[in-house]
């Protein structure tokens, strides 16, 4: 396939912005889908990476794709490989979102690159999103989005060697309620987290997958807990799918003043690894 990266890097400086206030329902909605407690009145502070279910993006649904997502050549580069993963990124945060505080998105496509990988052709798109919370900025977020082709896991020959256990580990199950909530909460309409039947016949994947956005809030939320305080950065890459056939862990392991953190399948690889450091 050829690509036209020329016009695909048109898009850098491109601009999107929303806004939306923090309610307490929200978060009372957040903490029972990830089975925690925080306060949840006007002025306390929200739970870590609520901002991935503040102002999103939501296109009608006429524009939409056949994955869910919203159909390409919009804020977007117009990327014609089939597959689209969010394949990392990096967090610095500056201060806290307060529950009753109007959180403004501010996002802009930074770089589009292609690369030849071991499958085909992978063009990395980089976004930048800054986020304040009325008028204070709270948190800078680097989010790296590879597009690829179309890969059946079935025919997968290399099988990875399983994870190590961390020094802390929790067990997670990715039962559907659970993938559907989290999307239901980011307005997420990709398909593969909440349609098994296109997940596993067009997509050819053995079950839903686990969000990208997810693993990384489960891992930067073990981190504050282990700490007992918020980090200062926190930086992660995907490496392979989740699906939710069975449980995945939540690990870390402390290094000083930084710690390792990643997620993976029961008897599966590395699926997200993160530093979060303060």
């Amino acid at each position: 396939m050829d690509l036209d990266i020329d016009h695909l890097r048109s898009w850098i400086g491109r601009e999107d912005s929303a806004s939306e206030v923090l309610s307490p329902s929200l978060v009372h909605q957040f903490n029972a889908t990830f089975d925690r407690t925080s306060g949840e009145a006007p002025g306390d502070i929200a739970p870590l990476l609520i901002h991935f279910c503040l102002a999103q993006p939501a296109v009608q649904t006429a524009g939409l794709g056949p994955d869910g997502h919203a159909a390409r050549g919009g804020f977007l580069p117009p990327v014609p490989l089939p597959r689209r993963m969010w394949a990392g990124g990096e967090f610095t945060f500056q201060g806290d979102i307060r529950i009753g505080e109007e959180v403004r998105r501010v996002s802009t496509v930074r770089d589009v690159v292609l690369k030849q990988g071991r499958t085909g052709p992978l063009c990395f798109v980089t976004v930048n999103h800054e986020v304040t919370s009325d008028g204070r900025p709270v948190l800078n977020e680097r989010q790296d989005i590879v597009y690829r082709e179309a890969q059946n896991v079935a025919g997968m020959k290399t099988t990875p060697a399983p994870a190590t256990v961390g020094d802390d580990v929790m067990q997670i199950t990715p039962s559907a309620a659970y993938l559907f909530r989290y999307s239901a909460m980011t307005f997420n309409g990709h398909r593969i987290h909440y349609d098994k039947d296109y997940v596993r016949d067009v997509e050819g994947y053995p079950g839903l997958i686990v969000h990208g956005p997810l693993q990384a809030t489960l891992l930067c939320q073990f981190a504050a807990d282990l700490k007992e305080r918020a980090p200062k950065t926190f930086r992660f890459r995907s490496l392979s799918t989740i699906f939710d056939t069975a449980d995945f862990t939540v690990n870390a392991q402390t290094e000083g003043e930084t710690m390792k953190l990643w997620t993976a399948q029961l008897g599966g690889p590395v699926a997200m690894e993160a530093t979060a450091a303060w």
